[in-house]
C-alpha cells in the first residue's frame, strides 16, 4: 500500500519539474504528453433517459500548474460502445480540452436507448484512458428499481477511502454525493492557503486541491463504475460561508465573490455534471432535478450560495437568541424555494428525493427545558426549514426522502410537519449519511443519549462510523442500509451493515428491518 503522504510528496516533485509555457491558439490532434495524460481517471453523471455526461481532465503531472500539460490545446476523442470490448461503438466523437478550463472535458452524449448500460472511454494522441462504465435512466413512467448510494465528506489528509473500495463492488445504479469533495484549506504543491496566513485560495489551488484527490484510486474507481449525482456544500469554497459572508469576517464581499467564482469554476471542471459553464463563475446555478423512470425524482439543492448568514454569530447556540426565528431568513433563497414548491406539486415520481447538504431535522442537544441546536443546520433556520416542512406536508407526504451529509455521522430521522410545535405528523423521512474519511476512524459512540433522546422523539438511530449509505428503491418500498467501515487509518476495513431502515409508501413513519 502507498502512503498517502509519500505519494503526495513525489507529486509535488513532479510538479516542480513541469514548465509552464504561454497558451497557444491551435489545437493538437497528436499531443505528446510527460506521461499518462488520464490520472485523475474518467467518470459519468447526471443521467437521463436517453443521455449521459461524461468527463475527463487532461493531467500528467497532476500537482504541476496546469496539470503539466504546458498550456497546449488537444484534441480528445470519445467512445461510447454497447460492450466493454468496444466492438459495438454506439456513438464517437472529439472534444478539446483548453487550458482556460483545466483541459477538462465534458462531453453531454444524447441519441442513447433509456434505462441500458454502456461503456465508454477518452484517447488522447497515443494514451487511451481506463474504461467507464455509465447507464441512461429509464423512461418516463417505467417502474424500473433504483439501488444507489449516498456519500458526501471525504477529506484527503483524515483517512482512506476504503468506503469507496466497497461501494466500487456494489451493484449500484448511481452514487448522489452531497458535498465536502475537497476540504479548502491544505498543503498543495508545497504551499498552504489559509485565511490565517493572509493568504486565499486562487483558482489554481482550487483545481490543484481537486487533483489531489482524484489522484486517489478507489475514489477514481467508484466513480468509473457508474453516473453520479453531485451538489456542494461548503468546503468546496470556504468552511460555513454563507452567500458571500465567510466565516473570516474579515473578508470582504468582492473578496468572497472572487473566491466563490474560482471555487466554483474549479468544482464544474472536475465534476461529471450537466451544469452549463458561465461567463459568472461566482454565480453558477447548479440546481437541478433528475428523474428516474417514475419511481424517483431527486431534486439537487444548493444551501451554501443563497442562505442568509448564520445567526448568533453561528456555532451551536441556545435559542431563541438575535435573528434566529427571523421570517426573513432563508436557506434556499426565494427562487430555488419556489422552484422546489411548484416541482414537488407537479412531479408525479413515486418518491421525491431531496440532495441535500446539511441536517432538515433538529437536534436539541440541551437536555430538559430550553432548546440548544446547530445554526449552521436548518434548525438555524427554523422559520424557513417549517416552510419547507410545510410544502412536502402540503404536496408530497409520506413520500419524500431527504438524503443529508455535512455532518460525519449517521442518522436516521422521522420529519414531522413542523418542528415548533408537539405531536406534529410524520410526512417523510430524512437519512443522513456519515462521512467518508472525515473525522477519523469514527466510533460507535453516540450524541443521542437517553436523557436528550427525550427532547428528540424524531431520531431514531445515530452513529459515528465512517462509510456510506445504500438505498433500494421500488415503486412501493424505499430500503436504507446504513454501510459502515471500522477504521480509515489504515487500510483494508471490512465492510458492515449496523442497521437498515423501511419506508412504505404513502405511509406514515420508519422501521427499523
Amino acid at each position: 500500500m502507498i502512503d498517502r503522504r509519500a505519494f503526495v510528496g513525489d507529486l509535488v516533485r513532479l510538479a516542480a519539474l513541469a514548465a509552464v509555457v504561454p497558451n497557444d491558439w491551435r489545437v493538437s490532434f497528436r499531443p505528446r504528453f510527460a506521461g499518462d495524460p488520464f490520472l485523475l481517471g474518467i467518470a459519468s453523471g447526471d443521467p437521463l433517459p436517453n443521455g449521459v455526461t461524461i468527463w475527463t481532465r487532461l493531467a500528467p503531472i497532476p500537482l504541476a500548474p496546469a496539470g503539466g500539460m504546458e498550456g497546449q490545446r488537444s484534441a480528445v476523442r470519445w467512445e461510447v460502445a454497447d460492450d466493454d470490448k468496444f466492438t459495438k461503438i454506439v456513438q464517437r466523437g472529439t472534444a478539446t480540452a483548453t487550458p482556460e478550463l483545466a483541459h477538462s472535458v465534458h462531453v453531454n452524449i444524447d441519441r442513447l436507448a433509456p434505462d441500458r448500460w454502456y461503456f465508454y472511454r477518452f484517447i488522447a494522441g497515443d494514451a487511451v484512458s481506463e474504461l467507464g462504465r455509465t447507464r441512461t435512466a429509464p423512461a418516463a413512467g417505467v417502474t424500473t428499481p433504483l439501488r444507489f448510494a449516498v456519500a458526501s465528506c471525504q477529506h484527503y489528509e483524515q483517512g482512506l477511502y476504503t468506503a469507496y473500495q466497497h461501494m466500487a463492488a456494489e451493484d449500484l445504479d448511481l452514487v448522489a454525493h452531497l458535498g465536502d469533495y475537497i476540504y479548502e484549506n491544505a498543503a498543495t504543491a508545497g504551499r498552504i492557503r489559509t485565511h490565517s496566513n493572509g493568504l486565499l485560495m486562487q483558482l489554481d489551488d482550487y483545481r490543484q486541491r481537486y487533483a489531489q484527490y482524484k489522484t486517489d484510486g478507489y475514489l477514481r474507481a467508484a466513480h468509473a463504475a457508474r453516473p453520479w449525482v453531485i451538489t456542494w456544500d461548503d468546503h468546496e469554497v470556504s468552511n460555513n460561508y454563507a452567500g458571500l459572508i465567510a466565516q473570516d469576517v474579515s473578508l470582504t464581499a468582492d473578496v468572497m465573490r472572487a473566491r466563490r467564482a474560482a471555487a466554483y469554476q474549479a468544482w464544474w471542471e472536475h465534476m461529471p455534471t450537466r451544469v452549463s459553464q458561465t461567463r459568472d463563475w461566482s454565480n453558477l446555478s447548479i440546481t437541478r432535478s433528475i428523474e428516474w423512470g417514475s419511481v424517483a425524482r431527486f431534486w439537487v439543492l444548493d444551501t451554501r450560495q443563497f442562505r442568509s448568514d448564520q445567526a448568533c454569530d453561528d456555532g451551536t447556540k441556545v435559542v431563541p437568541c438575535g435573528d434566529w426565528a427571523d421570517p426573513s431568513r432563508t436557506m434556499m433563497g426565494s427562487a430555488q424555494e419556489k422552484w422546489l414548491s411548484d416541482g414537488l406539486g407537479k412531479s408525479g415520481a413515486r418518491w421525491q428525493v431531496l440532495a441535500n447538504q446539511v441536517m432538515l431535522a433538529p437536534f436539541d442537544s440541551m437536555p430538559g427545558d430550553g432548546a440548544r441546536v446547530s445554526m449552521d443546520q436548518w434548525s438555524g433556520y427554523p422559520v424557513a426549514r417549517d416552510r419547507l416542512l410545510g410544502t412536502i406536508a402540503a404536496k408530497a407526504p409520506n413520500k419524500t426522502v431527504v438524503i443529508t451529509g455535512d455532518i460525519h455521522s449517521n442518522w436516521v430521522n422521522e420529519l414531522r410537519s413542523t418542528f415548533s410545535a408537539p405531536n406534529a405528523p410524520a410526512i417523510g423521512a430524512e437519512f443522513v449519511g456519515t462521512s467518508i474519511t472525515s473525522g477519523g476512524d469514527g466510533s460507535d459512540r453516540s450524541a443521542a443519549t437517553p436523557t436528550n433522546l427525550v427532547d428528540n422523539s424524531h431520531l431514531k438511530w445515530q452513529n459515528s462510523r465512517r462509510g456510506y449509505i445504500s438505498c433500494t428503491v421500488s415503486a412501493d418500498e424505499w430500503r436504507a442500509q446504513y454501510r459502515t467501515v471500522s477504521f480509515v487509518s489504515r487500510p483494508d476495513a471490512p465492510i458492515e451493515t449496523p442497521t437498515t431502515w423501511l419506508l412504505r409508501n404513502g405511509k406514515s413513519g420508519i422501521e427499523q428491518v
